[in-house]
């Protein structure tokens, strides 16, 4: 792979949006954390929300757990997952295979990604 291949890859971030009393996040974790053993080249974050109520702003998680994943700067997808590790995978492939966000990703959550990756995101990596 040549490095504008591996720069493109290294710009991915899959950040799980969860919150310590959800037992539904807590039980999946460890399948996140699979996910991001597997896959060594995107950086996989874990944000508890309440902790990082400033980052969160205005953007009310309601579903545990809920995703977000981007490319650079830009968020392809945000929304709940059901805790499962096959749809996890499914998910991953397509959004690497697609070249824009998935409908309905708008621009609050990319500002949602810019203030969690000035101050959340490089403390919270799995």
């Amino acid at each position: 792979m040549d490095s504008s291949g591996a720069s493109e890859q290294a710009s991915w971030w899959v950040v799980c949006l969860c919150a310590a009393w959800c037992g539904v996040c807590r039980e999946w974790q460890p399948t996140f954390s699979a996910q991001a053993r597997a896959h060594p080249h995107l950086r996989f974050a874990w944000v508890d929300v309440e902790d990082e109520d400033e980052a969160m702003g205005d953007v009310d998680i309601e579903t545990f757990p809920t995703l977000m994943i981007a490319r650079g700067s830009e968020v392809l997808f945000l929304g709940p997952i059901p805790p499962s590790g096959t749809q996890f995978t499914r998910l991953l492939a397509t959004l690497q295979a697609q070249p824009r966000p998935s409908p309905g990703v708008g621009a609050e959550a990319n500002a949602l990604f810019q203030r969690l990756h000035a101050q959340v995101l490089p403390q919270a990596l799995v």
